[in-house]
C-alpha cells in the first residue's frame, strides 16, 4: 500500500512529455557507450554501468549529459539508492530546469527518503513549468496523494557564524528608570563573535490505517560561543498524529521543550500544536498552523504564562525555477505580571530562485510588538517595531557527498521604547546543506 502512489507517480512520468530528448546518433563513441552502459545493466553489472554514465554525463553535448544522468538515476532508483538519484536528477534540472519527468521523478526520490514538502514542491514547479493538460491533472492527483513510505529521517547541520549582536543587547550604556538612570553590566550591552550553530531534528512515522499515521518527532538547536555566556541550546519533542485526505492534510501533537542559556536552564513549556496543509491548486499550497502553551521561566516566575501562536501562509510556484511564500503570524503571550504580557504580529514573505547550479533565496519578516501594561521600573510601556531580512545561496556545484556549501546573511533591528531591549544585529552563516 505504502508504495502504491510511488508506482502511479513513475507511470506519470512516463506519459509525461520527457523534457530530454534522448541521445541520437551525433557521437558514435557516446551511442555505443550507452549500449554498453545498458548491457552491463541488464546483466546485473551495476557499478559498470553507472562509472559509464558517469563518463557521459561529461560529454561536451547537452542533450548526451542529460540522457546520461536521467538514465543512471533511474538504475539508481531501482537499486533503492533514492538519495543518490535524487542528487542525478538535481543535477540533470540544473542543465534543464523545464524537463517536467525528471521533476516528477525528483519528486518521488525525495517522498522516499522522507522530504515530503521538497517533494510537494517539485510538484508545483513541475506544474508552473507547463504540462500536458491530462499529464498535470494526473500529478495534482497524485501530489493530494502523496504519503512518503519512510519510517524513521533526521536532519542535521552546521555552520560557523560570525555575529555582530551574539546576546541580542542594547548599544546604550543606561537604562532610564523611575527612580534614576542604571549603568547596563556587559551582559545587556551588545557583544559581537563567531560561534558554532548546530541544527537537528528527526522523525518517526507508525501508519495506523491508509490515511491515518501516529508521529513523533525531535529538534534542538544549540548557538555555542566562546566562553558559554551567551549559549542559547533547545530542545524539544512532540507526539501526536497525522491524517490525509484528498487534497488536505491534518496534524495535531503535543509537545514539550526546554531551554538553556548561558549553561543553565532558562524556560520549559508544554504545548498543543496542530497544522493543516492544503493543496489549493496545482502550483498553490495553504499552510496554517496554531499552537496553545505554557511557559515557566526558571529565573523570574513572574514571565510564567501561557502562550498563543499562529501563522497562515501561501506558497506559489512562478514557473520551473521561481517560486514564493507570502503569510502572517499573531502571537499573544500571558504572564503572571501584566507587564510582561504582549501582542505581536506581522506579515513575512519568503521566495527562492534557481540560477544553473546555484538556488538565491531571501525572507523578510516585519512585526509589531504590544506590551499590555508599564512595568513598574520602566518609563514607557513595551511598544517594539521588528524588522528581519535574510539572504543567502546554496551552491550545488561545490556538493560532496550530497552535501553543498550554503551561504547565508542578515540584519535585525528591533525598536523599542524600552531601551534594554532596543538592538541592532548582522549576522552571517556558512555551512554545509543537501545538494537537493
Amino acid at each position: 500500500m505504502r508504495q502504491r502512489w510511488v508506482a502511479g507517480l513513475l507511470a506519470v512520468a512516463t506519459a509525461c512529455a520527457p523534457g530530454i530528448a534522448p541521445a541520437q546518433e551525433r557521437r558514435v563513441d557516446a551511442v555505443d557507450l550507452f549500449a554498453l552502459a545498458g548491457q552491463a545493466a541488464d546483466g546485473g553489472r551495476t557499478e559498470e554501468a553507472l562509472q559509464l554514465y558517469d563518463a557521459l554525463s561529461q560529454d561536451p553535448d547537452v542533450e548526451v549529459r542529460s540522457e546520461a544522468r536521467f538514465r543512471k538515476g533511474q538504475l539508481l532508483a531501482g537499486l533503492h539508492r533514492y538519495r543518490e538519484a535524487a542528487q542525478v536528477y538535481r543535477r540533470l534540472l540544473d542543465d534543464k530546469p523545464q524537463a517536467g519527468r525528471v521533476r516528477i521523478e525528483l519528486a518521488a526520490m525525495l517522498a522516499q527518503i522522507g522530504d515530503e514538502p521538497g517533494a510537494r514542491r517539485q510538484l508545483r514547479l513541475a506544474q508552473a513549468g507547463g504540462l500536458p493538460a491530462e499529464v498535470a491533472e494526473q500529478v495534482s492527483q497524485f501530489s493530494r496523494a502523496l504519503r512518503s513510505p519512510k519510517r524513521i529521517g533526521g536532519s542535521l547541520e552546521a555552520t560557523l557564524a560570525p555575529d555582530t549582536n551574539i546576546n541580542r543587547g542594547t548599544q546604550s550604556r543606561t537604562l532610564d528608570t523611575v527612580i534614576a538612570p542604571l549603568l547596563l553590566s556587559g551582559d545587556a550591552r551588545e557583544t559581537s563573535g563567531i560561534g558554532l550553530r548546530l541544527r537537528g531534528s528527526g522523525f518517526a512515522k507508525q501508519p495506523l490505517t491508509d490515511r491515518l499515521s501516529l508521529t513523533a518527532r525531535t529538534s534542538g538547536s544549540a548557538d555555542l560561543y566562546r566562553g558559554g555566556r551567551t549559549n542559547d541550546v533547545l530542545a524539544s519533542a512532540l507526539l501526536g498524529g497525522e491524517w490525509r485526505g484528498s487534497g488536505d492534510q491534518l496534524s495535531a501533537a503535543y509537545g514539550v521543550t526546554r531551554r538553556w542559556y548561558g549553561g543553565e536552564a532558562f524556560a520549559d513549556s508544554r504545548s498543543i500544536t496542530g497544522e493543516w496543509l492544503h493543496q489549493v491548486d496545482r502550483v498553490t499550497q495553504l499552510s496554517t498552523n496554531v499552537s496553545r502553551g505554557t511557559i515557566r521561566y526558571r529565573r523570574n516566575p513572574l514571565q510564567d504564562g501561557t502562550l498563543y501562536d499562529g501563522n497562515v501562509s501561501v506558497e506559489h510556484a512562478l514557473s520551473a525555477r521561481t517560486g514564493f511564500a507570502i503569510g502572517i503570524g499573531v502571537t499573544r503571550q500571558d504572564a503572571t505580571d501584566p507587564s510582561y504580557a504582549s501582542t505581536a504580529f506581522g506579515p513575512l514573505v519568503y521566495g527562492w530562485r534557481e540560477m544553473g547550479r546555484m538556488t538565491l533565496f531571501a525572507s523578510a519578516t516585519v512585526r509589531r510588538l504590544i506590551g499590555d501594561e508599564r512595568n513598574f521600573l520602566f518609563l514607557d510601556k513595551r511598544r517594539e517595531r521588528f524588522l528581519s531580512a535574510r539572504g543567502g545561496v546554496i551552491l550545488r556545484q561545490w556538493a560532496v557527498r550530497g552535501f553543498a556549501p550554503t551561504l547565508r546573511a542578515g540584519y535585525e533591528r528591533n525598536q523599542s521604547t524600552v531601551a534594554i531591549f532596543d538592538y541592532r544585529r548582522a549576522y552571517g552563516e556558512f555551512g554545509l546543506t543537501r545538494s537537493f
